[in-house]
């Protein structure tokens, strides 16, 4: 038996359902002989912090909204079981004639995904010059102080806290700070 040529294709799903659409492709993989044809389903996700109840916590979520990659060999009536399962919309470019993606798009999007699993968490968390918060880490944990400077890109501030009756300014990334109630 020879092995059936694979390529990648994008499958466009109701966005906010794409894990559910890959259980149901999972689901459908075993029950039927969709498993001969397909042989992975990946959501391109990244790991942000979002602030909830005024604490940090981490958080995985699809950064390509509504799309999930599937490495099958679309023949016979794969397409249409593929598109017959639960929140599923289609293929890319248009549902009639799917088209793969190319070898270049593939290792763009997989490596993307590998350097958002390897980089630091991103923030999702907007800090204000004059806003009151805490250090939660550090040599300096537990001491209060105002935002005296935001800097976006490097993720850091620069907030004065009282050490001694006199102001000392800190610098501390956006992990080690959380916003005083």
């Amino acid at each position: 038996m020879t092995e059936i040529d694979k390529k990648w294709y994008v499958l466009r799903a109701v966005s906010g359902k794409e894990n559910k659409v890959k259980e149901f492709l999972e689901v459908e993989m075993e029950k039927s002989d969709l498993g001969k044809y397909v042989s992975q389903v990946l959501i391109p996700t990244e790991k942000t912090f979002i602030m909830r109840n005024g604490k940090k916590v981490l958080q995985e979520r699809a950064y390509l909204p509504g799309y999930i990659l599937i490495e099958a060999a679309l023949v016979g009536e794969v397409i249409h079981q593929l598109r017959g399962i639960n929140y599923v919309a289609g293929f890319l470019p248009n549902t009639q004639n799917p088209q793969p993606l190319s070898q270049s798009e593939v290792n763009r999007i997989l490596g993307t995904m590998d350097d958002l699993d390897e980089q630091s968490v991103e923030m999702d968390v907007q800090y204000l010059v004059g806003e009151h918060v805490k250090v939660t880490n550090g040599p300096f944990s537990d001491f209060s102080g105002i935002i005296e400077e935001v800097n976006t890109e490097k993720k850091k501030l620069k907030v004065m806290v009282k050490i001694v009756a006199m102001k000392t300014p800190l610098e501390l990334n956006y992990t080690q700070v959380e916003t005083e109630q």
